[in-house]
């Protein structure tokens, strides 16, 4: 056995510890959406579709909405991000579901960030790309309908 190296029966006591520090300094709603995410993927033919990017870190988000009767019938996102960015884009993406237009216009990074219990600051702006994306592909969906492509 390595000197120094945990013994079979404190393999508990070492990586229990461990874990446990770590997971106290993240919220359950964030671990929740991180390793849960939800309405993930890409609508085919969407009514909408919004992207974002953050050139200093790589990430980005790709929103697509599918609307009925003035509100968000479905929402899907596909992100290439750290678990923050994951987390917030599956957060926004429940925030806005069923929504009115004006509705989920009016969601913020602010709202984003909460619907996860906090971010640190160099994330804060993962939270930005959700509310980014989203009022990307609303507008998308506006500027279609007003061109004639979509039915109101």
């Amino acid at each position: 056995m390595t000197p120094g190296a945990p013994r079979p029966g404190d393999r508990q006591k070492v990586f229990g510890r461990r874990r446990r520090k770590g997971l106290d300094l993240v919220d359950g709603r964030f671990f929740d959406h991180f390793m849960d995410p939800r309405n993930v993927g890409r609508i085919e033919d969407p009514d909408g579709t919004g992207v974002a990017g953050d050139p200093s870190c790589g990430d980005w988000l790709l929103v697509t909405i599918r609307v009925a009767r003035g509100s968000i019938d479905d929402i899907r996102f596909l992100c290439r991000g750290c678990s923050s960015a994951i987390a917030t884009s599956s957060a926004m993406t429940e925030l806005a579901g069923g929504k009115s237009l004006e509705e989920a216009l009016a969601i913020t990074a602010f709202d984003i960030e909460a619907a996860v219990g906090g971010l640190t600051k160099e994330k804060k702006h993962c939270s930005l790309l959700g509310e980014e994306a989203l009022k990307n592909a609303i507008a998308d969906y506006l500027a279609r309908r007003e061109k004639g492509r979509l039915s109101p």
